[in-house]
């Protein structure tokens, strides 16, 4: 498992799609991954620190959980699958460790929320993540072959567009 930063939230202009940047942790590799408004606005809120008048259902799940005596242990994006990731939420609860089925967006929103760990198995950092390029300053690349894929061709464009900064 790599452990991962929560970066940013990006907004595409042109789209108004949203991706969370998630970082390698003492490297330069990034983890997008598209998300809801919904979503995004609520891990944004999170990483802002804003305050709000009533509890966002992430802010409703982790008080469940704190009030059945359990904490977040960490979550993992475990899976990619035609162009769908796959995430788990990992609970400690009464000393028992109980694993549960979430999309990545939910279990970042809830990870940021809780202060737990997010990490990314290697197999996934292999096939999506992206890293710096020299050449483009702050802009991404997708790592590894650099065969155009019709399938990554308008994700790699609004990479390429992301202000990392």
């Amino acid at each position: 498992m790599i452990e991962l930063a929560v970066d940013s939230v990006q907004v595409s202009l042109i789209s108004n799609q949203r991706v969370v940047l998630l970082k390698e942790r003492n490297a330069d590799r990034y983890l997008p991954i598209w998300i809801g408004p919904s979503e995004a606005d609520a891990i944004a809120l999170e990483l802002g620190e804003a305050s709000i008048a009533r509890p966002l259902t992430h802010d409703l799940l982790k008080s469940i959980i704190l009030e059945l005596g359990g904490t977040v242990s960490y979550v993992l994006i475990n899976a990619l699958s035609s162009n769908t990731f796959y995430a788990r939420i990992v609970l400690e609860v009464n000393g028992e460790i109980t694993d549960i089925d979430s999309r990545p967006s939910d279990a970042i929103a809830l990870a940021v929320r809780t202060k737990s760990p997010v990490f990314v198995s290697e197999e996934v950092m292999e096939q999506a993540s992206i890293i710096e390029s020299p050449e483009i300053g702050r802009s991404a690349e997708i790592e590894g072959e650099q065969e155009e894929d019709d399938s990554l061709g308008a994700f790699r464009d609004f990479v390429d567009s992301l202000d990392l900064d």
